[in-house]
């Protein structure tokens, strides 16, 4: 089996399953939880069973599988379906990657004292009182709630008490509004937080352009836009603060590391130009 028929076969394997075992007794619920969960989990399974394919071209695959789920048999209905599909998959995807992220993440964080928040975990835990950075902090960390322009939190623990030490932005794509991103994650930065960037279709990472978005020393971007940026890919795209990960997430996980115990010491020097 190649890795487009075990994308294929996996996705609507953990789909069915997961469809038939949801307790909601509404439909689109169902469908819906399922979908997404089947998007996560078939995407990391193949990862795993497909290291040498691009992870790009699996997403493609789910993306695939999940059109051929959403819309069933052919019919004079099969265009509206199609285009519904793919507007389920736009609503859905980007949530299922940051999911992947933060279970990925947390997998190899474990024990380590750093933790992946989803920015709805976050947002419990804060309105819970178990999230102990300064006030000055929490309100800024309130108003990036408000805006959703990060989608992951990175938290370590210390002394049995959790702090926000990062700031994470996901895109499938490097394109999905890395301007606009850009300028929140230079703002995260000024204010010592960790800020960093997950992506997984690295192709534009090629163009000069968006290397300098990046890494700034360009006449356009003069500063790096994220302390590092990594992304799911096989090809030798490393470029300073750009980096290549695989399914470990190898550096993410030891930058994180590194960031959450200088952020603990020595906080007021992890400014935009400090590297992990």
């Amino acid at each position: 089996m190649d890795y487009k028929e075990y994308c294929i076969e996996s996705y609507n394997r953990i789909y069915q399953e997961e469809y038939s075992n949801h307790s909601s007794s509404q439909d689109d619920d169902k469908r819906r939880h399922a979908q997404k969960f089947a998007m996560r989990q078939a995407t990391i399974q193949a990862l795993s069973k497909f290291p040498d394919v691009e992870p790009y071209l699996i997403w493609k695959t789910i993306y695939v599988a999940h059109v051929h789920n959403y819309s069933g048999i052919s019919d004079q209905k099969a265009i509206s379906s199609v285009i519904s599909a793919d507007n389920s998959w736009k609503k859905s995807s980007g949530h299922a990657f940051e999911e992947i992220i933060s279970e990925l993440g947390n997998k190899q964080l474990n024990k380590s004292g750093i933790e992946v928040y989803l920015q709805k975990d976050l947002n419990t835990m804060m309105k819970e009182s178990k999230i102990h950075n300064d006030q000055r902090d929490l309100d800024w960390l309130w108003d990036q709630i408000g805006t959703s322009i990060f989608d992951l939190y990175l938290v370590v623990i210390s002394d049995n008490k959790r702090f926000v030490f990062g700031c994470v932005q996901s895109k499938t794509s490097v394109r999905d509004r890395v301007t606009r991103d850009r300028e929140p994650s230079i703002k995260a930065m000024n204010k010592f937080f960790f800020s960093v960037a997950v992506v997984l279709d690295g192709a534009f990472l090629k163009m000069p352009k968006f290397i300098n978005m990046v890494n700034g020393n360009s006449k356009e971007y003069v500063v790096n836009g994220w302390h590092a940026l990594y992304v799911f890919s096989n090809e030798d795209i490393n470029n300073d603060r750009i980096h290549c990960v695989g399914p470990d997430m190898d550096r993410f996980v030891d930058d994180a590391k590194k960031a959450a115990q200088f952020w603990l010491d020595q906080r007021q020097w992890i400014h935009p130009d400090w590297r992990p």
